[in-house]
């Protein structure tokens, strides 16, 4: 009852706002009010007002700059992290299924590659392989994954639960949790038999292996994503600078 509430104030942020846009009451290049103000307007936490301002943004009505980050790129196409990689796979035309491992319970020593600082004590664990769908039909995998979350809230029942719309994206943002900043380090692995055995793949063959971190903006964490990704699909690229 909960969350559906929480979804019906977030739409209706959405839909005024987008209203707003739409009727020209924002000039092109106008800043928004700040999080702080929208809240106090539409009487709901600043979370509500992220995730709403997340949603406009996949509707490509509002953009946000950065001076700088790194991102994941498949078969030429950006990923988007926030709307998740099955979307962002879908949009850019790529037939590639995304088959669930196992979502467990873990603790802080079983979270691979995990920042020494990070606060954290239980995590739920979210274990996947994408595949991409080739000529004669076959399903390759072209990607493993580990995200891991706090076991907090409803992020504690997924095991039991499933994810939200079948996206851990979606779920992270039902929970009130939307990455805003973070780390990304990318290195080689040579694959260990159980990663090879995962990925159809010979143990020893190299693949492009990511570790990104996250926050939202109050600098509470989010997800930590360890993917071993096939080098003939994706790449990592970085932009930086100041505004553009």
């Amino acid at each position: 009852m909960y969350t559906q509430v929480a979804r019906s104030k977030r739409q209706s942020i959405v839909d005024t706002l987008a209203g707003r846009i739409r009727a020209g009451e924002y000039e092109p290049g106008t800043k928004l009010e700040g999080e702080h103000r929208l809240a106090e307007e539409f009487g709901v936490s600043r979370s509500t007002i992220r995730q709403a301002l997340s949603e406009l943004q996949h509707q490509r009505l509002i953009a946000t700059e950065t001076g700088r980050g790194s991102f994941v790129i498949f078969d030429g196409h950006q990923l988007d992290q926030d709307r998740g990689w099955a979307q962002s796979m879908a949009s850019a035309g790529s037939d590639v299924t995304a088959e669930i491992l196992g979502i467990e319970p873990v603790g802080r020593d079983e979270v691979p590659l995990l920042p020494a600082d990070v606060d954290l004590t239980r995590a739920v664990a979210v274990r996947r392989v994408r595949s991409l769908r080739v000529a004669d039909g076959d399903d390759v995998p072209v990607s493993f994954e580990c995200a891991s979350v706090p076991a907090i809230g409803m992020l504690a029942d997924l095991p039991a639960a499933g994810l939200v719309e079948d996206s851990l994206a979606s779920t992270l943002r039902a929970a009130g949790l939307v990455p805003v900043q973070g780390t990304q380090r990318a290195d080689i692995r040579l694959l260990d038999a159980r990663e090879a055995g995962i990925l159809r793949r010979d143990a020893g063959e190299a693949f492009l292996r990511t570790s990104r971190t996250s926050f939202d903006s109050d600098g509470r964490f989010v997800e930590h994503v360890v993917s071993l990704l096939d080098p003939q699909h994706f790449s990592l690229a970085l932009t930086f600078g100041g505004e553009r």
